[in-house]
């Protein structure tokens, strides 16, 4: 199966949260599945990163392909076709790395491993 992750279960994966469902660790930990990993969720991390809304251990530089790489997460470009997917959505969600990480799974049709119930009002598959 293939899967992406949002910002907050990439996070909660890779410091081991006690928030992350045990249905989540399971597709996450299971090597048959491929785990994606957005650009907008490294780019929302970025950001939150220089705005002091998180901190991490070591640079978001380093820190991301490091956890990419340990995982063997894939990474997701945002392509053309994702962005203008986003002109299609409802405005339910205003945040705009969701949106985006919203067209990906409608585009690529995978499903969104998330907890934010605001997603799960769109076409979307979500698992939690």
């Amino acid at each position: 199966m293939r899967v992406v992750l949002d910002t907050h279960t990439f996070l909660w994966w890779v410091t081991d949260a006690p928030q992350l469902s045990n249905t989540v660790r399971g597709i996450i930990a299971d090597s048959d599945n491929t785990i994606l990993f957005s650009a907008a969720s490294a780019w929302e991390i970025v950001i939150k990163v220089r705005t002091g809304k998180l901190i991490l251990p070591e640079e978001p530089e380093s820190y991301i392909p490091s956890r990419l790489a340990a995982n063997q997460f894939e990474s997701l470009p945002i392509q053309m076709n994702h962005v203008l997917q986003v002109a299609k959505l409802p405005g339910y969600h205003k945040d705009p790395f969701d949106r985006i990480l919203i067209a990906q799974s409608q585009i690529e049709k995978i499903p969104i491993l998330t907890i934010d119930n605001l997603i799960t009002q769109y076409a979307v598959s979500s698992i939690w």
